[in-house]
């Protein structure tokens, strides 16, 4: 069995995580997916979406028992005028659907959304840390 490492570029790398399960290709080979940051803070998981143009009821955010967070959303194509004559596109269009797996120290169901200037962030906080339980063992003489 091989494990690939993850190799950090910077602390933006886009280099493959194992760990994160994203299931979509987020880069501009995927013609509708958008970029996301993902960090990891002491607090929590955070999580910053680029949806320009999208409002908030266009978007949807799910979580699962499975620890899976889906970013999901549509970009509607502008409508067009029979005289208009198109000289370039660029942007994207269509449905997108985003999926990242997390780690077993989190409040799935304690989690936050905003939206503010096409940015949407996500936030799900971590559980506290279990402090290990210690006993005092007595020492017995023999």
């Amino acid at each position: 069995m091989s494990i690939m490492p993850i190799v950090s570029c910077g602390p933006r790398s886009s280099v493959f995580d194992p760990f994160s399960l994203d299931f979509t290709v987020p880069s501009s080979l995927s013609t509708s997916s958008p970029l996301i940051d993902r960090k990891e803070t002491s607090e929590g998981h955070v999580f910053k979406a680029d949806l320009p143009g999208l409002k908030e009821e266009e978007v949807k955010v799910e979580v699962d028992d499975e620890r899976v967070i889906q970013i999901s959303g549509e970009r509607n194509v502008e409508k067009e005028d029979k005289n208009d004559k198109w000289l370039r596109v660029e942007r994207s269009s269509g449905k997108f659907v985003r999926r990242f797996r997390l780690l077993e120290n989190v409040k799935m169901d304690q989690g936050k959304t905003s939206m503010d200037n096409g940015v949407l962030t996500v936030t799900i906080p971590k559980e506290g840390a279990k402090k290990p339980d210690v006993k005092v063992l007595e020492i017995l003489n023999t």
